[in-house]
């Protein structure tokens, strides 16, 4: 069994400036990140509010902070943390998909994932039209007609990024205005790309790949089918709470991990960062609580040890 004095869960945005900054104060650490690399970190195409950068891509600057954080501690992909159990304050096991750990500290930075439709035809057609991810698979769709589903930020980034890969893009969105910055959205009608607006998509059709989305508008009960090759959902995001519901930590209604401004939880030694605490979603944000988090875990690390 391994011994650490903080084990990081998660290698997004939060845990790699957690990373940085305990590796930085000379921490034994690790970073446990269940994918390859980020999450949905990497499938964000273009980002214009990250300080010090006037252009970058989520990918791009995420695997900077991988390399830079690599230079401190270790980061361990494709093992995910199935449990945490605090045995007594700064003594916490780690069950994870390769082994046991043991850590005076942990940060549970697991970030969210993609909200679905749950609609008929969502799953069947995954990878046949279906997406989640502009950055992924948007080159298949060049100089074709796609939808993108949802109006927050993502949405619109999505869909100026098709836009400029020369696909023929729609949003379909279920109020009567969107949910994203006034910059993006006056990007988007410098774009002139259309948006249907009080309607949710009921249904994905084809027959091997994507060709319609059955639309209703929620205001005039009207259906409509539209043709399509392909369907891009941006529609919001769910906490990734699994391990932390494991430790007893507090959530709140919508099931985000609950933090005092030190990002500590209702559990001693176990502290959050990053969009499974909720509120603003910026990557600005979650650097921060990151970099809260692990400067505080440092601290009360040393407190215990000097206490024993």
């Amino acid at each position: 069994m391994e011994e650490y004095d903080l084990v990081i869960i998660g290698g997004g945005p939060a845990g790699l400036t957690a990373g940085i900054y305990a590796g930085r104060q000379g921490m034994n650490a690790v970073i446990l990140e269940r994918m390859t690399g980020a999450g949905s970190g990497y499938m964000v195409p273009l980002m214009e509010n990250y300080p010090g950068f006037e252009v970058t891509s989520g990918k791009e600057l995420l695997e900077k902070m991988r390399k830079q954080v690599e230079k401190h501690i270790p980061i361990r992909n494709m093992e995910e943390v199935k449990e945490i159990r605090e045995n007594s304050p700064g003594d916490i096991s780690l069950t994870t998909s390769q082994g046991e750990y043991r850590a005076k500290s942990v940060i549970i930075s697991t970030g969210s994932h993609h909200r679905r439709l749950n609609v008929p035809g969502e799953y069947e057609f995954l990878g046949r039209g279906v997406s989640y991810c502009a950055t992924c698979d948007g080159p298949l769709f060049k100089e074709k007609s796609v939808v993108v589903v949802g109006g927050g930020n993502a949405a619109v980034q999505e869909a100026i990024y098709l836009n400029d890969l020369d696909c023929d893009v729609t949003i379909i969105h279920r109020r009567d205005e969107l949910r994203a910055e006034k910059y993006l959205q006056n990007k988007l009608k410098g774009h002139e790309i259309p948006v249907i607006w009080d309607s949710v998509v009921e249904g994905i059709n084809g027959e091997v790949v994507v060709n319609s989305v059955s639309i209703l508008n929620r205001k005039t009960q009207e259906k409509k089918d539209l043709p399509t090759d392909g369907v891009f959902i941006a529609v919001g995001e769910e906490p990734l709470n699994k391990v932390a519901q494991s430790a007893g930590v507090e959530l709140d209604k919508e099931g985000y991990i609950v933090t005092d401004k030190h990002q500590r939880t209702n559990l001693p030694g176990i502290y959050a960062a990053g969009d499974i605490t909720g509120g603003i979603k910026q990557w600005v944000v979650a650097c921060s609580e990151g970099a809260v988090a692990a400067l505080i875990a440092f601290v009360e690390v040393m407190e215990e040890s000097e206490i024993k």
